[in-house]
C-alpha cells in the first residue's frame, strides 16, 4: 500500500485486537488501537481515521454509538467485526451503515480487501470533478 492511512482497531478483546493490528501492520498501515469505546471517540474527534474496525460490542458501548457520534471531522468507514457469525448481525451493520462486517476469526484477505475497497473509496470521493 502506497498511502500512509491511520486505521483504528477498537476491540475489548486483548487477543482479537493483537489478531487484527498484526494483519493490518503487514499492510504496512498507520493502526491505532483501543480497548473501549469512549477511547475511539476521543482518537477519532483527535485526528483523521478514513477507517475503524469496531467490534459489536465493546465493554462500554457497541459500533453503533460509534456511527452515531459525529463530530466536526468526516466520518470514518466503520467495519463491524462479528463474532457470532449469524447473518442477521451483518444485515443489522449494515441497515445501521456499517461499511461493512466481517466476522471472527478474520482472514488476512477479508481484511486486505476491506481495507482496498475502502482506499479505493475515498479516493474517489477526494478526486476534483472533471467539467
Amino acid at each position: 500500500m502506497s498511502e500512509q492511512w491511520n486505521v483504528l482497531v477498537a476491540s475489548s478483546c486483548m487477543e482479537e485486537r493483537a489478531s487484527l493490528m498484526h494483519i493490518l501492520d503487514d499492510l504496512s498501515l498507520n493502526v491505532i488501537s483501543c480497548s473501549k469505546l469512549d477511547q475511539a471517540q476521543e482518537v477519532l474527534a483527535r485526528q483523521e481515521v478514513p477507517l475503524v474496525f469496531c467490534d459489536e460490542r465493546l465493554t462500554d458501548g457497541c459500533y453503533r454509538d460509534l456511527l452515531a457520534s459525529g463530530g466536526s471531522r468526516k466520518a470514518p468507514r466503520v467495519v463491524v467485526t462479528i463474532h457470532t457469525g449469524e447473518w442477521d448481525e451483518y444485515l443489522d451493520a449494515m441497515r445501521e451503515g456499517a461499511f461493512d462486517a466481517i466476522r471472527f476469526p478474520l482472514q488476512p484477505t477479508d481484511v486486505e480487501l476491506v481495507v482496498l475497497r475502502a482506499m479505493r473509496e475515498n479516493r474517489e470521493t477526494v478526486r476534483p470533478v472533471s467539467l
